[in-house]
């Protein structure tokens, strides 16, 4: 089951708790695993840009959907047999020990549910 694991920082800190594990080596050993499909860092909150349509008419604003302390700092997507693994991949990523890693379970789109079209969310 895929799911995307953001990364979630406080902009403010720029340390590392004692202990914490490497990025790096993170990285080497969930791709070493087949565990990552892809991940990324991504550009501060300040350059976000945030795109809604009302009444037909495109509206931009600069900067985040909402004003939070933590901010995404980055995304990945894993593949693992199940929210377990997924856990327990996301437990060793270093953000975990700093910030706030939260995992959601992609929409199994290909599957049908019981009593459910094709798409159609619960």
């Amino acid at each position: 089951m895929r799911y995307l694991m953001l990364v979630c920082v406080d902009p403010d800190d720029t340390g590392q708790p004692e202990g914490a594990p490497d990025i790096e080596e993170w990285v080497s050993e969930m791709d070493q695993k087949g565990l990552r499909v892809l991940g990324s860092r991504t550009r501060p909150a300040s350059d976000a840009t945030t795109v809604r349509v009302r009444d037909g008419r495109v509206l931009l604003t600069d900067g985040p959907y909402a004003e939070a302390r933590d901010v995404i700092g980055g995304f990945d997507i894993l593949d693992c047999a199940d929210l377990d693994e997924a856990i327990e991949v996301a437990a060793k990523h270093p953000m975990a020990w700093a910030g706030v890693i939260e995992l959601r379970p992609f929409w199994p789109f290909e599957e049908k549910e019981e009593g459910k079209e094709e798409g159609e969310q619960p």
